[in-house]
């Protein structure tokens, strides 16, 4: 196999997301529930004759070199020369849905997308603790977009337990800004001491558990964001997805996320988007 097209790289919603300390390094610790979403960022794999890897299309504000898609896609191939494997280059090609700086996760998902799709085609036959394993290198994120399924999610973001999800449709808001996630999570007024709870407080409390500690000090940074939130509060929960900037309320039917998706101001770029319960790549997945 020379090619693979058209391979998803969905986005994540944060269902909560605690702030529950911070370690002497600066990381904070986390915990949060990650639902896979069927709103996704497509990538296009076609193998070279020599060993180049190359991004084929332009990503606005994002450089080749610092796009994650090439550096997952370069990590992956010194791994295989580790190995004593010799693999062909690749031209990978994306079609850029998810919003930059918007909590979505479309970097990671990226990211996580050409270590799966490579690690198939160049037949490096990694592992899937492996592949997470690598993806942390890239950005705390990766590793959930290559465990496959949604998780109830700890530590810096790597540490991760699969959890059920209940099914459901979600309206989605990108009020118009992108959110530098280092801003929110160094902003002195963001607290840090949230208790931790249990996977099971969550799984019982379904819907409307928890809260997002980031998205006070978002809304302050970014006025967008809480217009954004203030209007979506009017037809339900009202939450932002990770440092922001995209908002999201649940709805019980389509009809209903139809009805409130056709009010949304022009402004503002909204759509609709449903649970997945596992990755639509998950099949490309080792054990």
């Amino acid at each position: 196999m020379r090619s693979l097209h058209h391979c998803p790289a969905p986005a994540k919603l944060n269902l909560f997301l605690h702030i529950t300390g911070r370690r002497e390094d600066g990381y904070h610790l986390l915990q949060s529930v990650f639902q896979l979403i069927d709103f996704a960022d497509e990538l296009h794999f076609d193998l070279r004759d020599d060993e180049l890897i190359q991004r084929s299309t332009q990503v606005e504000g994002v450089p080749e070199s610092a796009d994650l898609i090439v550096r997952a896609a370069l990590l992956l191939q010194a791994i295989a020369a580790d190995r004593g494997l010799s693999v062909p280059g690749v031209n990978i090609a994306i079609d850029k849905r998810l919003p930059m700086g918007g909590g979505l996760g479309g970097g990671s998902s990226d990211a996580a997308t050409t270590l799966m799709v490579l690690n198939h085609l160049w037949k490096i036959g990694l592992t899937r603790t492996e592949l997470m394993q690598t993806g942390l290198k890239l950005g705390a994120d990766v590793p959930f977009f290559l465990l496959g399924q949604n998780a109830f999610v700890e530590g810096i973001g790597e540490v991760l337990t699969p959890v059920p999800t209940p099914p459901a449709c979600f309206l989605v808001i990108h009020p118009g800004v992108a959110v530098a996630t280092p801003l929110i999570f160094n902003a002195a007024e963001l607290t840090r001491d949230t208790k931790a709870v249990r996977m099971s407080d969550f799984s019982k409390r379904l819907p409307g558990f928890g809260k997002n500690d980031l998205q006070a000090v978002a809304s302050r940074a970014f006025p967008a964001v809480a217009d954004a939130l203030d209007w979506l509060s009017d037809f339900g929960d009202a939450r932002m997805t990770g440092s922001g900037a995209c908002v999201f309320a649940a709805f019980a039917s389509e009809s209903e996320a139809d009805a409130v998706l056709l009010s949304v101001p022009p402004v503002w770029r909204a759509w609709k988007s449903r649970t997945l319960d596992a990755h639509p790549l998950a099949h490309l997945l080792p054990s």
